[in-house]
This record gives structure tokens, C-alpha cells and sequence, in this order.
């Protein structure tokens, strides 16, 4: 086994996992850096998602191993792994997953509620970072009073309002016309450079790049070593 390097937030070496039996992962190995833009590009099928699932603690790879800030995360309890989820890490999908009967900024909130943050601090957090978002205004309006490309922003406060140390994006703007695409990626890329967090984003448009430091390609199940001479080099990352 070996040991994560000291500037890697994230580790991972052989990763190797099945979806229904069908091979997802096959022996994948990536280091991502602290504060770093990362993309994992693909074709539907090609391992993004599984990859982000053992990441962040959601999957227990099947074989090989995963590491946070030198710490090990494949071999944590269930409970352990979530405490992280919820603590350290944040999480935005293709579909926003609001709870429909929420307000936007409780459900900006909810996370900080459910470990225990006083109301109005979690208000106060939620509504600032709705605020950075471009969408304070919507702040009492439920989840069905407004368009995808908003809903799909308080995903993004809700991923950020615990102060993650890193973000996964599956996919978010998988359902987004183009312009509300750029919007939201501006944004989340702006404001994780601004606080130091590290994103790890997974998708299926190669345009997307743009918005990274760098970029690694995943082929059924491996990485891509026909595009890597295109994928981009690692960046000291700009700060807004």
C-alpha cells in the first residue's frame, strides 16, 4: 500500500468495482490536488459516476483503496463515511434533489440543520451564499415556483454552505440549456477558487474542460490514454 503524497487531498490507487455486474471501474488510480479544478470526462457508462461515488465515500470499491487528506476512506464504518459526507465533503447531481415542501433557503440549509446548526445561523449562511449566487431573491419560494437553472443553483449553495473541503458535480448541468450551463459553472468555479475548495466535476461534455485545471478521460471503465496528451496541465488556480 502506498502512501498518499502530502499535497493530494485526494488519493486513489486500483480502484475496481461492478454496477449490477457489469464491470464500472476497472483498476483506476488518480490523485487530485488541494484547491484544484478537476474534470472527469466521458461517454455515458465510462466509470464517471462510480469513480465520484468511491471518492466520496458513497461506494466501497470492490477492490483498492481511497484516501482523504492521508486518511483512509475505504476502510471507514458506514457511519464514519457519512459524517464525512455531511462534514467535509459536498455533493451536487444532474437533478437538483430539493425537498419540495422546503423554501429555497431551507433547502440551501439543510444541511447545516441536520448537524445540529441553530436556525438562524443556517438562515444566515444559506441566504449568503443564495446571495453569491445570483438568486437571494427566491429565498422563500418552494422548489416548484421556479425554473431548473434556479433549482439547480441552490443545489449548489447546499453543496457549499458547510464549507466543503471538496465538491463532486455528477453531471449537474446535464438537464441546463447552454447559458444556463456557463452560469452555473462560473459560478461554482468562482466560488470554489475564492474559498480554496477542490471540485471534482464528471461529465459528458468535453467543453466543459474549460473550467479546469485539468482534465482526465475514463474509457469503459479505465483511464483514456488515446486523449491524454490532450488533457490539460495542472494550473495554479486563479482567485476571485
Amino acid at each position: 500500500m502506498g502512501t498518499p503524497p502530502d499535497n493530494d487531498v485526494l488519493w486513489a490507487r486500483a480502484l475496481r468495482h461492478s454496477y449490477r455486474g457489469e464491470p464500472a471501474l476497472l483498476g483506476v488510480s488518480i490523485n487530485v490536488r488541494a484547491g484544484e479544478i478537476l474534470t472527469v470526462a466521458g461517454h455515458r457508462g465510462s466509470g464517471k459516476s462510480t469513480l465520484l461515488h468511491c471518492l466520496s465515500g458513497r461506494l466501497v470499491p470492490e477492490e483498492g483503496e481511497v484516501w482523504f487528506n492521508s486518511a483512509p476512506v475505504h476502510t471507514l464504518s458506514e457511519g464514519a463515511r457519512e459524517a464525512l459526507r455531511r462534514d467535509r465533503f459536498g455533493w451536487i447531481g444532474p437533478g437538483d434533489q430539493l425537498v419540495p415542501e422546503l423554501s429555497a433557503w431551507e433547502n440551501a440549509a439543510l444541511p447545516l440543520l441536520m448537524r445540529g446548526d441553530s436556525h438562524r445561523e443556517s438562515r444566515a449562511v444559506a441566504q449568503e451564499w443564495l446571495e453569491r449566487l445570483d438568486i437571494g431573491s427566491v429565498a422563500r419560494r418552494r422548489p416548484a415556483d421556479l425554473p431548473h437553472s434556479q433549482r439547480q443553483r441552490i443545489a449548489v449553495a447546499r453543496a457549499l454552505v458547510t464549507g466543503p473541503d471538496v465538491v463532486f458535480a455528477d453531471e449537474p448541468t446535464a438537464p441546463l440549456h447552454r447559458a444556463d450551463r456557463d452560469l452555473l459553472l462560473r459560478t461554482l468555479t468562482s466560488a470554489a477558487r475564492s474559498h480554496g475548495i477542490t471540485v471534482v466535476l464528471a461529465t459528458t461534455d468535453p467543453e466543459l474542460g474549460r473550467y479546469a485545471d485539468r482534465t482526465i478521460t475514463l474509457a469503459d471503465g479505465r483511464p483514456d490514454t488515446a486523449t491524454r496528451p490532450h488533457d490539460r496541465e495542472l494550473t495554479a488556480p486563479a482567485r476571485v
